[in-house]
């Protein structure tokens, strides 16, 4: 079954514009996923809407409501959502170009696939396309996404473009507030010497087909063994601090080990290995 669009509207560069959709570039369906289920019954728990005065009520009669004090809302329906009239409700306007890496990595959010339309908009999307491609930079614009004002930043990848949501500057947390309490520690050079000789040592391509979620696969053995009756048990042990005293001697097993066959020349790809997702980039 195809995939169904996120978003659709136009993609604008200046005056060039052509028909496009979104599609979510990520999918989390092989994730474990869980119900509540009342053991009395085995039955499926249904979370109803209630009024404590008046008891159930129907979702479809619920407004949402903005609190601008204790217990005191601001009502709106569907109707005041749709006085809300934006530019960008239905366009993507591209209003500048920057450099890959001027855009901080922490404000890199979801991605998604851009596609033209099929009839004559694909050939204004090339030229957009290419034009971006020839100039090797990165698109900013933004768009009503989920009810809400976005800025995105647009990628060339292939045929296609890949557009990533971007995180406000508000919602970034200041990095000083966190790391400017951490002491201030002159490594000793010898233990740094022989962790970058570890590091050397470790080097690979970078391949996301091997990432694994143990706690997932865990979970997923378990719903296996409850099928069969079994009691399904994972452990997974915390690893140990690291004891600064023997901190030397932990990095020469450590190298010791890797120098004894670990480091291996990357795998060659198949020849019809899909490409990786491209990692995003910043300063």
């Amino acid at each position: 079954m195809a995939a169904r669009p996120t978003w659709q509207g136009h993609l604008k560069l200046s005056l060039v514009t052509c028909p496009v959709a979104l599609y979510t570039a990520t999918s989390s369906s092989s994730h474990v996923s869980f119900h509540l289920i009342n053991p009395e019954t085995n039955n499926r728990i249904r979370m109803v809407p209630t009024d404590p005065d008046t008891g159930p009520v129907e979702r479809s009669d619920l407004v949402k409501g903005y609190e601008v004090s204790k217990d005191e809302y601001v009502l709106f329906d569907d109707e005041d959502f749709d006085k809300v009239k934006l530019e960008s409700t239905r366009t993507i306007d591209i209003g500048q170009f920057v450099d890959e890496d001027d855009i901080d990595r922490l404000y890199w959010d979801s991605p998604f696939y851009v596609v033209p339309e099929k009839g004559v908009g694909t050939e204004a999307f090339a030229v957009i396309r290419d034009s971006m491609k020839a100039a090797g930079k990165i698109a900013i614009g933004c768009l009503v996404l989920r009810n809400r004002e976005r800025q995105i930043a647009l990628e060339v990848r292939g045929k296609g473009l890949v557009a990533y949501t971007l995180r406000p500057h508000e919602e970034v947390r200041d990095a000083a507030d966190f790391f400017d309490d951490i002491p201030t520690v002159k490594a000793d050079k010898d233990m740094v010497d022989i962790a970058t000789r570890i590091i050397a040592q470790k080097e690979a391509e970078f391949d996301p087909s091997e990432f694994r979620d143990r706690y997932d696969e865990a979970l997923k053995e378990m719903v296996k063994a409850k099928q069969k009756g079994g009691k399904g048990l994972v452990e997974a042990p915390e690893p140990d601090d690291t004891n600064v005293v023997d901190l030397m001697a932990a990095l020469r097993a450590s190298l010791k080990g890797s120098a004894g066959g670990e480091r291996k020349a990357p795998a060659k790809k198949a020849a019809a290995k899909k490409k990786a997702p491209a990692k995003k980039k910043a300063a």
